[in-house]
């Protein structure tokens, strides 16, 4: 689990996040047994599980339960054994309900789950250099019948001057915007993607969202995200909305009621990888900017767990620099090219890129 390499500094520059158990408050009557628990637990493992009974109750039975789900029951302080095979990557919340004397009392604890999949180094090929606005900060970029669309925020560009949000639909051999809709200068959009003809655009701090027509743009609805948090990337699977708020969690949501169905958490090995930002769903997989970092994430989106990193770092020389060009940020996937484009915020150019190992 300690084998960094360099895939780790370009993606993360991050330092380990230790785990300690949490026990229950310190009134309880029973605490867990976390005396042999590790740091740190992969999928592979398991770990007993039981409960201490230093006032030497009566016990009936225990019931256990793993992020409020309930996992097994024993008959007295029988232990039992928990396999993390099928748990999303992150803290497990452990749970046991101790019945005993006609009344019971909660003990719970926590562990952290981490990946056990060496991310590999992808390599990859410049297929065309195009333009690109150099006045779009760019948030979100998706192709859809053959048609790049672009979300941007209201950051300072070159001029120095700050912003307007929008929407727009880019010739993207060009650079010329052919369509486009702004926001209110008081919102900064975030990411986007499109689902059932309906471009859906997020919002950085204002905890709400937009759908849009895919065809005119035309604004038919304002969500609000299922709790308090940042917007940042937003793509889908054809069916769900995946969602990024600067931590390492994507929330994954109801595109009909924005309710939160599940959320999965990105590691890489035994490090947590935070400010995912924008993403794009290729071929099964979340590739995802990580901010700050000039690399791309590939993510497995049922576990969480960094399985290749792209390292971009190579593009910067190659775009115009200027004093408000900012960092890489955009991922869009042609299904027609089968390649993948790519830009940065402010950058005059995007790159028309092919993955290989």
């Amino acid at each position: 689990m300690k084998n960094y390499n360099f895939l780790f500094i370009i993606l993360l520059g991050i330092t380990l996040s230790n785990c300690v158990s949490k026990k229950n408050g310190e009134n309880s009557i029973f605490t867990f047994d976390d005396s042999k628990f590790a740091t740190q637990y992969q999928p592979q493992e398991a770990l007993k599980l039981g409960v201490l009974n230093p006032n030497s109750k009566v016990v009936d039975s225990v019931v256990y339960f793993v992020n409020d789900t309930k996992i097994e029951s024993k008959k007295g302080l029988e232990k039992i054994n928990f396999e993390l095979k099928n748990q999303r990557l992150g803290y497990q919340y452990l749970k046991a309900i101790v019945y005993f004397e006609g009344e019971n009392s909660v003990a719970t604890t926590r562990i952290e789950l981490v990946s056990n999949v060496q991310p590999k180094s992808l390599k990859y090929i410049i297929i065309n250099t195009y333009p690109h606005d150099i006045e779009a900060y760019t948030q979100g970029l998706e192709f859809y019948r053959d048609t790049l669309y672009e979300g941007t925020g209201n950051g300072a560009g070159p001029s120095g001057k700050k912003g307007i949000s929008s929407l727009r639909k880019t010739d993207y051999k060009t650079g010329k915007v052919y369509k486009k809709v702004e926001l209110a200068e008081q919102f900064f959009g975030e990411g986007i993607t499109i689902l059932n003809n309906k471009v859906y655009q997020l919002t950085y701090q204002n905890n709400e969202g937009y759908v849009y027509n895919a065809d005119t743009f035309k604004k038919e609805k304002t969500f609000q995200y299922p709790k308090q948090m940042e917007g940042w990337g937003l793509t889908s699977d054809g069916k769900v909305l995946y969602m990024t708020d600067s931590s390492e969690t994507i929330h994954i949501l109801d595109p009909e009621t924005f309710k939160e169905l599940d959320h999965i958490n990105v590691y890489s090995l035994d490090n947590k990888i935070k400010a995912v930002n924008e993403l794009e769903w290729i071929d099964g997989k979340i590739y995802g900017n990580v901010y700050l970092k000039d690399a791309i994430a590939i993510i497995n989106p049922k576990t969480g767990a960094v399985e290749g990193i792209i390292n971009l770092a190579a593009l910067e020389k190659k775009i115009t620099k200027l004093p408000d060009t900012n960092v890489l940020n955009g991922i869009a996937y042609n299904p027609k090219t089968k390649t993948i484009f790519v830009t940065g915020k402010n950058w005059d150019k995007m790159f028309e890129i092919k993955i290989s190992e």
